[in-house]
């Protein structure tokens, strides 16, 4: 039994603390930290995001509950942290929490700058522990699919893909930390991260990117589209993605996939179902093989930490190859010109 502690009762420690309800014999949630103390009695009816539905009142019996994060890190009977607090902190709290002997798993992104990524990787390898980043797009039901048809072969090798996801300005975070970009990251570290990490999963790092955006009133790129260049692969790959949508639509995400033989097409407002164009001009509506994204992360998660084995998707060394990735995007935008990776 692996057992964790979550820091940080937002919208990401509500969804994860949710998710590990799934996750069978596995895992079991042994403590919180918060400093908000209506959230410590059980009372999240205040937490909410751009998807899904609000925390509501939890029974938290039997759970530890702490207001002090060091105090979490000193108990000797978690084994995982699961860091959900905001992405500025994610370096110092690994780092802790490294030190503490946990294995530790960090919502994306790993961290606002490659340099400190780098510096929770070698803090991992050198205590011997777990670090592992939730890039849940790669466990997203549909988005598997892609990754699943794309090794199978089934609909021979794939040309083209366009990836979307464009949202309302966040509002949701406690104390509104999202309107800070330096919490954040931008749009572009916080939103756009997942499809350039998925489009890495696929394919492996790009040589260049070549972005086209538009600013905000801050100096942040808050919408852009990128090229990922892979010279001599025959594919061509791209992305849109922002924060400037209305509130009609908080959140949408998709794509269209194009296989030699077939094309796969899925948006969440507009296709929300997985679908299937064939050569013969037929259209099959498909049943993903994964039910929940944020329960098969964790489960993999936990998995790793019972076997000491870290898992290739949930791997800290890919999350900040996708961290470097989309600053030089955003570095792109602002130069009108490619960034060679």
């Amino acid at each position: 039994m692996v057992r964790v502690g979550i820091a940080g009762i937002g919208f990401m420690g509500v969804t994860h603390f949710k998710a590990y309800q799934q996750v069978e014999g596995g895992a079991q949630v042994a403590a919180l930290f918060t400093r908000d103390r209506q959230k410590l009695e059980g009372d999240w009816t205040n937490v909410r995001g751009n998807f899904g539905g609000a925390g509501g009142q939890q029974d938290l019996t039997g759970i530890r509950k702490y207001d002090d994060l060091d105090a979490m890190l000193a108990d000797p009977e978690i084994d995982l942290l699961d860091l959900c607090l905001p992405s500025h902190l994610h370096r110092d709290i690994t780092l802790r929490a490294l030190a503490a002997g946990k294995h530790v798993l960090v919502e994306k992104p790993i961290a606002l700058t490659v340099a400190d990524a780098d510096a929770m990787i070698a803090a991992a390898e050198a205590a011997g522990k777990l670090l592992m980043v939730a890039q849940v797009l790669r466990f997203w039901p549909e988005f598997a699919a892609i990754k699943d048809l794309l090794d199978s072969g089934e609909c021979g090798a794939l040309r083209g893909a366009h990836f979307k996801r464009v949202i309302s300005r966040p509002d949701w975070s406690g104390d509104n930390w999202f309107a800070d970009p330096d919490k954040t990251g931008g749009a572009v570290v916080d939103l756009h991260i997942h499809d350039t990490d998925f489009v890495q999963y696929l394919f492996g790092k790009p040589a260049a990117v070549w972005s086209t955006g538009s600013l905000s009133p801050n100096g942040q790129v808050d919408y852009l589209v990128t090229e990922y260049q892979y010279p001599g692969r025959n594919i061509c790959v791209s992305a849109q993605g922002g924060a400037v949508a209305m509130k009609g639509i908080e959140f949408e995400h998709g794509f269209d996939v194009y296989f030699e033989r077939g094309m796969l097409k899925h948006n969440s407002s507009t296709t929300p179902k997985l679908e299937l164009y064939t050569e013969d001009g037929g259209k099959q509506e498909l049943a993903p093989r994964i039910p929940d994204a944020f329960a098969e992360q964790l489960r993999t998660a936990v998995g790793g930490v019972a076997s000491g084995r870290l898992p290739a998707a949930l791997a800290a060394r890919s999350a900040r190859d996708s961290l470097a990735t989309v600053l030089a995007e955003a570095e792109s935008v602002r130069t009108g010109k490619p960034v060679e990776l």
